[in-house]
């Protein structure tokens, strides 16, 4: 029975004697503190470079749109315009070009002018917000690149649109 206790208490005190060692070590090259781990590197900055065009898409929006017919701004666009010509003025070297576009109905020519409509509305907008006119081109597409294909209304809704690309 004696044998057993010793055997126990002198287990005890080597597992005790191997658990602190490593301890002491760090402690007597640290002159008595335990090191805390070094710190992690910073991340990568992760997402669009700042200024380009795929930080305008992603974080201010490219594009607006329209009711059918028609060539004013909704209060969504306006509030997207808001956020491109805060945007631009941040930027005064991008130069842009604002594609005017049109659902599939009605005839070539009328959607070619209803394009370049729209296009003139959000360049008269961004201007009238600070940013220089020499700054925006407009094109007008019409029907001839819907964004959406089909013959339905979710379709014609994302078709007419104003898009302002970084050039």
């Amino acid at each position: 029975m004696r044998f057993k206790i010793i055997t126990l208490v002198a287990v005890a005190l080597l597992a005790t004697a191997c658990s602190s060692k490593p301890q002491q070590e760090a402690q007597a090259t640290t002159g008595g503190t335990v090191a805390p781990p070094p710190a992690p590197p910073p991340a990568a900055p992760s997402g669009p470079a700042p200024g380009s065009a795929e930080d305008f898409i992603q974080n201010v929006g490219d594009r607006v749109f329209f009711g059918f017919d028609k060539f004013d701004l909704t209060p969504e666009a306006t509030a997207t315009l808001d956020r491109q010509a805060a945007w631009l003025k941040q930027y005064p070297a991008v130069t842009v070009t604002v594609e005017g576009h049109a659902d599939e109905r009605g005839t070539r020519e009328y959607n070619l002018a209803l394009g370049d409509r729209r296009a003139a509305s959000v360049k008269k907008y961004l201007t009238a917000l600070g940013v220089d006119a020499a700054r925006v081109q407009t094109i007008s597409y019409g029907k001839e690149r819907p964004a959406v294909e089909g013959s339905n209304e979710a379709a014609w809704t994302q078709n007419r649109r104003g898009v302002t690309v970084i050039n």
